[in-house]
C-alpha cells in the first residue's frame, strides 16, 4: 500500500489518507460570512482525493480578520452560514472536513491581496479598525501601528478563542486548527522580535508562550473526542532576533502536554527583514521531522510539495505523518486522484466522474504518460452513490 494513501488517525478521528488541502485565504467573505464562492471552492477540493481538507483562516472576532472578504467566526450568522457549508460538503466526498481558527494582530485591517498594493493596511476611508498586538510595533512603516493589548483584552482573546472552537464543533467540523503561525496575533506573542513585554505575557519564552498555551488549553477542552485538534506552528522567524526550530520544539512539547493531536510546520511572514532563504521543493519537511523526532506528535510536512513521489518519500522516510498543499490543488483540482494513479493506487472516484477513472478511460495513458492503470474491477460496476468511498484493491 502506498504510505500517501493509507488512514491516519488523529486523536479520535481517521483520516481516509495522508494528503491535506492545506487552508487558503480567498478574501471573498461578506461580513465575515461564507459565499457562494466558498461552496465552488471548497466542493472542487473535496473531490480532489485528498483526505482532509481545511477551510482558510477563520477570524475568532472581527477586528482579528486580515481583511474585510475574510471569514470569521464570532456570531451565529457565520456559524449557520459555515454549518451550511459543512452540511453541503460533507455529502460530496468521504474526505474530512476541517477550519482554522486564528487572529491577524497587527497583519489585520488590510488590503487583500487583489487590491491596490499588497496587503498594506487599509486606509480610515476604506473602513479600517483598530489593530491589536502584543507591543505597539508596526509590521513596517506602511502598517498602521497596533494598540498593546492588555492582559484583560489577552484574556478576553482567550475567551474568544474557546468561543469560536465551539462554535466550530457544533457547525460539523471534524478538525480544528489553530493559527499559530506566519506573522499572525499568537506568532507575534511567540516572537522575542515582535514581543517587546515586560509582564507576565512577555519577556521570557515561558511568558511569550502563556497567551498561546492559553488559547489552545481553551480550546482542547471544548473540542470532543471525536474532533482533531491541531497547531500550525513557525519552525523559525529566519531572523537573527527571532524565534528558531529549538523554540519550536518547545512549544511543540507545551502543547503535546496540553493534548494536541498534531503539528503542522510552517516558517516565516513575521517581519519584512527577514532572511528567507529561496524556496525549494520540501524545504521545511526538516522541520516536521525534527518536531516528529523529538516530541512524537503527528506532523504535517508543508512547503513547495511538487508530486507523488516527493510525497511519498516523505512519509516513507518518517519525515512526517501527513503531506499538505495549497497551490498545488488550485493548479490541479484532482492532485490527489493523479497522484493515485502514479502510485499504482486503485483510489475510488464519485460516481459522476467514475468515466474518467485510469482503467474506465483509455485516454488516461496519453493525458498522464507513466501513471499506472490499476489492474481492478471496473468501478463503474460497483455499486455507486454513498458507497464510493470504498477503494477497490491497491497495487504498489
Amino acid at each position: 500500500m502506498s504510505h500517501l494513501f493509507s488512514p491516519l488517525t488523529l486523536g479520535g478521528l481517521t483520516l481516509p489518507n495522508r494528503l491535506q488541502v492545506s487552508p487558503m485565504c480567498q478574501y471573498s467573505a461578506v461580513d465575515g460570512l461564507a459565499q457562494d464562492w466558498h461552496l465552488v471552492h471548497l466542493g472542487g477540493l473535496m473531490l480532489s482525493g485528498a483526505g482532509l481538507v481545511i477551510v482558510e483562516a477563520t477570524a475568532v472576532e472581527a477586528a482579528g480578520r486580515i481583511t474585510h472578504g475574510c471569514l470569521a467566526l464570532e456570531t451565529d450568522a457565520q456559524e449557520a452560514a459555515l454549518a451550511g457549508l459543512v452540511t453541503r460538503l460533507r455529502a460530496l466526498s468521504p474526505a474530512r472536513i476541517g477550519i482554522q481558527l486564528g487572529h491577524a494582530g497587527r497583519r489585520g485591517s488590510a488590503r487583500s491581496i487583489w487590491d491596490r498594493g499588497r496587503g498594506e493596511s487599509l486606509p480610515v476611508a476604506e473602513g479600517a479598525w483598530p489593530t491589536k498586538g502584543p507591543s505597539a510595533l508596526p509590521y513596517n512603516d506602511s502598517w498602521a501601528t497596533p494598540e498593546a493589548l492588555s492582559a484583560e483584552g489577552i484574556e478576553a482573546l482567550v475567551a474568544a478563542f474557546a468561543a469560536s472552537a465551539k462554535r466550530a464543533v457544533r457547525a460539523g467540523f471534524e478538525v480544528i486548527e489553530l493559527h499559530a503561525a506566519h506573522g499572525y496575533l499568537l506568532h507575534q506573542f511567540l516572537s522575542p522580535r515582535t514581543n517587546l513585554r515586560t509582564d507576565a505575557w512577555g519577556g521570557s519564552a515561558e511568558n511569550r508562550m502563556r497567551f498561546p498555551l492559553a488559547a489552545a488549553a481553551a480550546m482542547r477542552a471544548l473540542i470532543p473526542e471525536g474532533c482533531a485538534f491541531g497547531v500550525r506552528v513557525s519552525s523559525t522567524d529566519w531572523h537573527p532576533e527571532g524565534l528558531t526550530l529549538e523554540d519550536a520544539v518547545d512549544f511543540a512539547r507545551a502543547l503535546k502536554a496540553l493534548g494536541v493531536d498534531y503539528l503542522t510546520m510552517s516558517a516565516g511572514n513575521l517581519v519584512p527583514d527577514a532572511q528567507i532563504p529561496k524556496a525549494t521543493p520540501g524545504h521545511q519537511v526538516g522541520f516536521a521531522e525534527r518536531v516528529r523526532q523529538e516530541t512524537g506528535l503527528p506532523t504535517c510536512a508543508v512547503g513547495m510539495i511538487l508530486d507523488a513521489a516527493q510525497a511519498e518519500a516523505i512519509l516513507e522516510a518518517e519525515q512526517a505523518d501527513m503531506v499538505a498543499l495549497a497551490r498545488g490543488f488550485l493548479d490541479d483540482p484532482r492532485w490527489g486522484w493523479h497522484a493515485a494513479a502514479a502510485l499504482g493506487v486503485d483510489l475510488a472516484y464519485p460516481p459522476q466522474y467514475v468515466r474518467a477513472r485510469p482503467n474506465n478511460w483509455t485516454g488516461f495513458a496519453r493525458v498522464h504518460p507513466g501513471a499506472a492503470v490499476p489492474d481492478s474491477t471496473r468501478q463503474a460496476d460497483r455499486p455507486s452513490g454513498a458507497g464510493w468511498d470504498r477503494p477497490g484493491p491497491a497495487k504498489g
